[in-house]
């Protein structure tokens, strides 16, 4: 199953939400994204804001390739997204290409 670090942001609470940067896993198709135990499908332009749907809950989320600048939200927001463990030096070394923060530092 091919894979890749991405942002995923809930969109559940509205235009802004909790967000993680992970590896998210797609379909042999690629219509299916698979993270935390989650199924993901596109909502093929009709989201209000919102680009992927979890299968079993219907609720929304942005998933996005996470950009060089950090800045991987739809919106300006203050949040940082919690970086998973197993992605977080190659998160910081080959994407945002810089050292990894101190683990206390990041939320």
């Amino acid at each position: 199953m091919k894979s890749r670090i991405m942002y995923i942001e809930s969109k559940s609470g509205g235009l802004t939400g909790p967000a993680r940067i992970g590896r998210v896993k797609f379909s042999k198709t690629g219509a299916t994204l698979y993270y935390d135990g989650k199924a993901f499908q596109s909502l093929k332009g009709d989201g209000f804001k919102s680009n992927y749907f979890d299968v079993a809950t219907g609720e929304r989320y942005w998933i996005s390739g996470p950009r060089k600048d950090g800045q991987d939200a739809l919106y300006a927001t203050h949040t940082r997204p919690v970086v998973d463990e197993d992605v977080r030096n190659e998160y910081f070394l080959k994407i945002r290409r810089v050292m990894a923060p101190d683990r206390k530092d990041q939320h």
